[in-house]
């Protein structure tokens, strides 16, 4: 059949009217089995990297095998030197030196490896009617009713009083039990069911179930906490006080999947923001001889506000940076003023079941690539750094030169709520700054979703940004 030929109005709309399209449609089939394929990478990594400290210790495992080395500072290192730093077990840096000076700046992509998840109190466990239950804490924004009647896995370190560290990970070897928060049932819940949502379970209410057979004593009362304990002094060597300086995590225990008859998508926990973690950390580690040095940020606490010394509100990026600087001759905070940053991280994708909270022609959408978030922030763009016209018309060109497949997104309709990323702290130190991510169905519940395509184009977008 003959092509017809376009019109007029058909060549002056597709000069000056956005179109945007489905990245099913643009990308090659050979293409759609790269983004696959890089998925497979990206579900292993979930499952192995399900706190922050796990995070790092599989990004030092995977920077070491691609030739990076522990930064010694005073070194001076070459272009294409690949070092990284570890603050504390729970950030890490990785830098890969560039041709040019650092005068002229840095390519930085920073993304967080903290999420949501149940923390265990300072003195957690306790027996209730011959039960053991261990008390938590909340970390991050999450709706509580969310986990219950889900099996949960326990992660993290124990501090021994004689300063001994015990690492913990229970839950995810197909022997290993799993623990779990209960929930009323439907016959008895009818008080329960007039609480507002907020409330349906309260944060005291987030007890976990670890055990319920007694010690075989009848001169105790608590028979089954100890029990508990007598189980984990013999697998640990621990007592009950040792647990006032431990960190210890229950977060989901399911692994990865792939969702959807089509596998076109991922479903996991931690995906905000551990997709954005290890597609930058990927970009940095196929990164090699670049123009400008390169830095990809993986660090802590986003999830509860960046503070503390692990996360980006504190100093521990611009010391490294001025520290680096020094041995060259140079003043940290000039290379820091002319350093552009990608702020890598999530934003909400449109939720045909609830579309009410976004505004269509400002959301971002599943398929339709990696997401440029120019603001975010709540109602009069409180807690946000906006990134400038002239930065993201950068932006913008670089990935329209590459081939990225982009969008543009807020965080759901003006007033509807809102939130923050790490972008306003790296903009308070004098960068350039915009949020770069993928969208996610289902954020901050313990099952996330995610669009292979624009997890593969996340990758592809900080790959450029770096090689720029």
């Amino acid at each position: 059949m003959e092509k017809k030929e376009k019109s007029q109005a058909q060549k002056l709309s597709d000069k000056l009217i956005s179109n945007h399209r489905n990245g099913g449609l643009i990308l090659s089939d050979e293409k759609l089995k790269k983004a696959d394929k890089f998925c497979e990478g990206y579900k292993e990594f979930l499952d192995k990297a399900k706190t922050e400290r796990e995070a790092v210790i599989e990004t030092v495992a995977m920077a070491q095998k691609h030739g990076f080395e522990e930064y010694v500072q005073g070194k001076k290192y070459e272009q294409g030197d690949k070092f990284y730093f570890v603050n504390r077990g729970k950030a890490v840096i990785l830098t890969v030196m560039g041709k040019k000076p650092l005068s002229e700046g840095i390519r930085l992509a920073a993304a967080h490896i903290d999420s949501p998840r149940l923390d265990l109190k300072q003195n957690p466990l306790y027996e209730d009617q011959e039960i053991a239950l261990f008390k938590t804490h909340y970390y991050g924004g999450i709706k509580k009713y969310q986990w219950t009647a889900i099996p949960l896995s326990l992660h993290g370190v124990i501090i021994r009083a004689d300063g001994e560290k015990i690492t913990v990970n229970i839950g995810e070897d197909k022997n290993d039990p799993v623990f779990c928060v209960t929930d009323l049932l439907p016959h008895l819940a009818t008080a329960q069911m007039k609480r507002t949502p907020a409330e349906l379970i309260k944060g005291e209410e987030l007890n976990i179930l670890v055990g319920s057979r007694p010690f075989k004593d009848d001169d105790i009362s608590n028979k089954v906490k100890l029990n508990i304990m007598a189980i984990l002094n013999e697998k640990y060597g621990i007592v009950e006080d040792d647990f006032i300086s431990a960190e210890l995590e229950a977060v989901p225990q399911f692994k990865a999947s792939d969702v959807g008859f089509d596998r076109s998508m991922v479903g996991a926990y931690g995906q905000d923001d551990r997709v954005c973690a290890y597609t930058a950390l990927e970009a940095i580690l196929k990164c090699k001889a670049p123009k400008h040095t390169c830095m990809t940020v993986l660090t802590d606490k986003e999830e509860t506000g960046s503070d503390g010394n692990t996360g980006l509100n504190s100093s521990y990026l611009p010391y490294f940076i001025t520290n680096l600087a020094k041995t060259y001759g140079l003043e940290g905070y000039n290379v820091i003023s002319a350093t552009e940053c990608l702020s890598a991280d999530v934003n909400a994708a449109v939720d045909p079941t609830f579309p009410d909270v976004t505004e269509p022609r400002n959301s971002s959408r599943i398929n339709y690539g990696v997401v440029a978030t120019k603001f975010t922030g709540s109602r009069g763009k409180s807690g946000t750094s906006d990134a400038s016209a002239e930065f993201v018309g950068r932006v913008r060109r670089l990935f329209d030169k590459n081939g990225i497949i982009w969008q543009t997104g807020e965080l759901g309709k003006v007033d509807m709520g809102g939130g923050g990323t790490v972008a306003q702290y790296i903009a308070n130190l004098d960068m350039d700054v915009i949020d770069v991510g993928v969208p996610v169905l289902s954020m901050h519940a313990p099952f996330e979703v995610t669009s292979k395509i624009d997890v593969y184009m996340a990758y592809k977008a900080f790959s450029v940004f770096f090689a720029d």
